[in-house]
């Protein structure tokens, strides 16, 4: 048996993408030693609906890291159009992207390049990345506080990362959050199927919805010249896509054209690049956000229908907000209780609305009351990305302990 490979650090990530890549950046950036753990072989995929909206956009730009993530070639979201279908729907609209919060434009970029992008930031701040590298069990000291992780890497070796604090970044599906008995404080019934597929050879411009009864699709431009064109439904009527086997492409475009025909034409007529990915079932719900020694970021400590397509701007908020927090907690062990009691109640109170409206839209509502919830969402959206813009600026005071 080989020997554990043994190495102590400030803070422990498991989970090098979205949430994971952006905490160890922002800790990193802040003088801290910081290992970032991931069981996978990266730069690779995940499932996604790619969409970085306004305040994950502004987030990029607080971070110095828009740049970069323009030259990779993920063009640039200027214009949004909505398409509704049914008896007596009204004609499409097509609305620029305002500059806000000194930001004018939208991402979409493929998960593989965004999330090396983040990482690489990470690694030059003075992160360390090991990736192929499995986390199967949690340190504590005698009184219970959370200490570290152990681990394997690829060649079998085992590893004890000893830190004073252990960051959970790993997903929907955290295996840290159960490890470090992190409860579920919320929870709502799970919500249905989102299905999707890159599709090139077409003119994307700009994001696209489509409404339509019982479903909602749309066009992401991103890399390549591609979009992810995807469809969300309520699951019994997402059945018929998920049983198709090996014709699930087909059935899916199928569910187009019943459902969204004018979008089913442009999949029609451009080229489908890649089988079809996506979800059913997903989570609604918010786990407790801290506790002695470890934190949850990203869908780990907070997960929601993909139908308001914010999981990425929710990662970059809440590492911003964790990073504060932990980075406080780390210069002065005495002020740890009262800043991750802080991260946790900002945490809550910035994903409220946003869940609120997620919850009432894959409710999937009559028309008319769907396109007024898009409207409050957009609004909440708006608020969202001027407050992160503004936190360089004047960041908001923690509690004396």
């Amino acid at each position: 048996m080989s020997p554990v490979r043994e190495s102590h650090h400030d803070v422990v990530v498991v989970g090098a993408r979205c949430a994971g890549a952006a905490t160890a950046l922002l800790l990193a950036r802040a003088g801290h030693d910081v290992v970032l753990v991931d069981r996978a072989r990266l730069p690779g995929d995940t499932n996604s609906t790619h969409s970085l909206v306004r305040g994950g956009v502004v987030q990029l730009s607080r971070w110095g890291l828009l740049d970069e993530v323009l030259a990779t070639g993920a063009p640039a979201i200027r214009s949004v159009s909505f398409h509704q279908y049914g008896p007596a729907a009204p004609a499409p609209v097509r609305l620029p992207v305002k500059d806000k919060a000194g930001v004018d434009h939208m991402l979409a970029p493929r998960r593989h390049v965004l999330d090396r992008v983040l990482a690489d930031a990470a690694v030059r701040a003075g992160a360390t990345l090991l990736d192929r590298t499995t986390v199967d069990g949690i340190v504590r000291d005698d009184g219970g506080r959370v200490r570290g992780v152990t681990a394997t890497a690829e060649d079998g070796t085992p590893m004890r990362l000893t830190a004073r604090l252990v960051v959970g970044a790993d997903g929907v599906r955290s295996r840290i959050a159960p490890l470090v008995g992190a409860e579920v404080v919320e929870s709502h019934a799970p919500s249905g199927a989102c299905l999707y597929t890159y599709v090139g050879d077409q003119d994307w411009d700009g994001f696209e919805f489509h409404l339509g009864d019982h479903a909602f699709g749309g066009v992401f431009p991103t890399h390549f010249g591609e979009a992810c064109v995807w469809l969300i439904r309520p699951e019994h009527l997402a059945r018929p896509v998920l049983s198709a086997g090996a014709d699930r492409l087909e059935a899916w475009t199928e569910a187009l054209e019943s459902t969204l025909p004018g979008l089913a034409e442009r999949v029609r007529e451009g080229r489908v690049s890649a089988p079809l990915r996506g979800a059913v079932r997903l989570p609604n719900h918010v786990r407790r956000a801290a506790g002695p020694g470890w934190a949850l970021v990203g869908d780990a400590g907070y997960h929601r229908d993909p139908i308001t397509g914010h999981g990425m701007t929710d990662a970059f908020r809440d590492a911003d907000l964790l990073a504060e927090a932990a980075d406080r907690a780390l210069r002065d062990p005495c002020e740890e209780a009262g800043a991750m009691r802080h991260f946790e109640r900002e945490r809550d109170r910035a994903l409220a609305e946003t869940f609120r409206l997620t919850r009432a839209l894959a409710a999937f509502p009559p028309a008319h009351r769907f396109v007024e919830l898009q409207g409050e969402l957009g609004r909440a959206l708006d608020t969202e990305a001027q407050e992160l813009a503004a936190r360089d600026a004047c960041r908001a005071d923690l509690p004396a302990r």
